[in-house]
């Protein structure tokens, strides 16, 4: 057929060449096959992350044997001449370790640019929409002194908490509980309430990728969600109604959502953790990742400046023994715990492993 008469090409199909590209270089740990991304930045920013993950997992003896990407047209606008589309990209990943296999999931999200070139479309750029710790928020963080018992019984009205059954359905929504004696709220005279982490686990499948509309979805919405999946496993919401203390959400209120720093924000959290207590949530700082259990946080210091970008619940464990994760932001699901394939990864990036108490 004369060149003049074929049919235009649908910039979708370049779309789906890019997917297939990127996944044959994933299942193959071989980032040649990312000649095909024209973009040069985003090639690189692809093959550094591809570079990490099989230097890792050459390692630690883990092989990739099938990968899978779906692709999802969120939104899209065109005027004849380029295309810009948001597409979400849900790489399902089987691996193998030890010879045992267990399944991973991610969901990257990213803008692309098409511009046609005669009777074909060609991927011109490539942008991330959601990279775990761009935006860091700093907030302060007073002393834990102005947390003591009696300042938050008195400046507790009404305790937020969530009605939460694993087994159900998981249609839970956020009320406001009876005050600081109720049987839902926070009462800092009972002591030996559980850890349940089978629970907080049971959350974190549940809402690794849908968001729970009994909150606020955050656009950086990584410690808002294990802030939800430590709720659901029965930690106690420590209520100050002031931003600055306590650990605490309590929904719509006059016309916005309340939240204390520590429920929605890395660093904030990670700090709250750290703080020693003798109540309440706590957990104990360990040096390494080997005495995690499920239900345990790690966070994440992309550069090493002592800020914490990023955190994440340990839902699973590698045939070795390593913590699998699952995290909000960038949704994912039994990712691997060092994040070296994330585009925020630096060799700068230190770590924060939070083994949160079996009691309250």
């Amino acid at each position: 057929m004369p060149e003049s008469h074929k049919k235009q090409a649908d910039w979708k199909e370049t779309l789906y060449g890019y997917v297939n590209a990127v996944n044959e270089a994933g299942l193959r740990g071989d980032p040649s096959a990312l000649r095909a991304v024209p973009d040069a930045l985003h090639r690189n920013r692809l093959s550094a992350r591809l570079t990490e993950t099989a230097n890792r997992e050459a390692l630690l003896g883990i092989r990739t044997v099938r990968s899978e990407v779906r692709a999802r047209i969120e939104r899209h606008s065109e005027n004849g001449k380029d295309v810009w589309a948001d597409v979400s990209l849900h790489f399902v990943r089987s691996c193998e370790q030890l010879g045992v296999t267990w399944q991973e999931e991610r969901v990257d999200r990213e803008r692309l640019r098409f511009v046609s070139a005669g009777k074909e479309w060609r991927l011109d750029a490539a942008e991330p929409l959601a990279i775990e710790g761009r935006f860091r928020a700093v907030v302060p963080q007073p002393d834990d002194e102005l947390e003591d018992l009696f300042e938050r019984r008195d400046a507790m009205p009404s305790v937020p908490y969530i009605n939460m059954n694993p087994r159900g359905r998981f249609q839970s929504r956020v009320y406001a509980g009876p005050g600081a004696d109720g049987a839902y709220g926070y009462d800092p005279y009972r002591r030996g309430i559980p850890y349940r982490r089978a629970e907080a686990v049971a959350y974190a499948e549940r809402w690794w990728n849908d968001p729970n509309p009994a909150y606020h979805n955050f656009e950086v919405n990584c410690t808002n969600y294990v802030s939800q999946c430590i709720f659901a496993g029965h930690a106690p919401m420590n209520y100050t109604g002031r931003r600055e203390t306590g650990w605490w959400y309590q929904g719509m209120s006059n016309g916005r959502e309340m939240w204390s720093f520590s429920w929605a924000v890395a660093d904030s959290l990670q700090r709250y953790l750290g703080h020693p207590r003798s109540s309440g949530l706590r957990a104990e700082a360990l040096g390494s990742p080997d005495g995690l259990q499920l239900g345990d946080v790690i966070c994440y210091d992309w550069d090493g400046s002592g800020r914490f970008g990023h955190n994440t619940i340990v839902t699973a464990f590698a045939p070795d023994g390593s913590p699998l994760v699952n995290a909000n932001t960038v949704a994912s699901r039994h990712r691997y715990w060092d994040y070296r394939d994330s585009y925020a990864y630096t060799s700068r990036t230190r770590y924060r492993f939070f083994h949160i108490h079996d009691e309250f």
